[in-house]
């Protein structure tokens, strides 16, 4: 696929399903103490990260609505609890029959797109993979398709507004955006990078680098 062309939704469906299967591949051959390790996501566990896999291939208006209202309309919080709720619920093979099940799942909630499903498969299949030391290769036009997106939109991760003054530019692809000193990596770096993952950080170079350290130290 050419680097300026997009994924059609076809395309995505098809990459969130191959994330999705290679994932549960990479899971079943874990260890069970591996399930309650730590992920890359704030007190996470990776049972957890595999719940919300699960629960955002199938979301139920009815039952986001009434777990908003439990988490007093947090929409962190009630990501967050109800993800944990279910791994708590079920076993390890529980989990991983229904994410066998989810594999072929087309459904995005109301508000989001295809390609959030994408993204979201992929940056958290990275959340388990790097705390366990397990190498976990992105498929480049699913990555590109899935930085896009996250570029593009606001919430939850602010990308466009965080690395305004920067310019963001992908090693293993044409992908660019933005202006001023540059941060440069893979497009996986850069996709963990611009969702909040700063253990990302180190795997990039260029003079923007060393500016966002410093402003992220400055900001704690």
């Amino acid at each position: 696929m050419p680097a300026d062309e997009p994924m059609t939704t076809e395309q995505i469906w098809r990459a969130v399903a191959t994330e999705r299967s290679t994932l549960a591949n990479t899971l079943a051959s874990l260890p069970e103490a591996a399930w309650d390790h730590d992920s890359l996501c704030d007190d996470w566990r990776v049972r957890d990260v595999v719940a919300h896999v699960i629960l955002s291939a199938r979301p139920n208006l009815g039952s986001i609505l009434v777990n908003l209202i439990r988490a007093r309309g947090d929409l962190d919080r009630l990501i967050r609890d109800t993800a944990v709720r279910h791994a708590q619920r079920r076993t390890t093979g529980q989990l991983l029959a229904e994410l066998r099940d989810s594999i072929d799942a087309r459904v995005a909630a109301l508000g989001t797109t295809p390609a959030d499903r994408l993204m979201d498969v992929l940056v958290h299949g990275q959340d388990i993979a790097v705390p366990l030391g397990i190498t976990r290769e992105m498929p480049v036009a699913a990555a590109r398709s899935a930085i896009q997106r996250v570029w593009e939109m606001g919430s939850p991760f602010h990308a466009r507004e965080k690395f305004s003054g920067y310019r963001l530019v992908a090693t293993d692809d044409e992908w660019t955006v933005g202006d001023g000193p540059v941060i440069e990596g893979s497009l996986t770096a850069l996709l963990l990078l611009t969702t909040g993952r700063d253990v990302a950080l180190d795997q990039h170079t260029g003079d923007g680098v060393t500016r966002l350290k410093l402003n992220t130290t400055g900001n704690r």
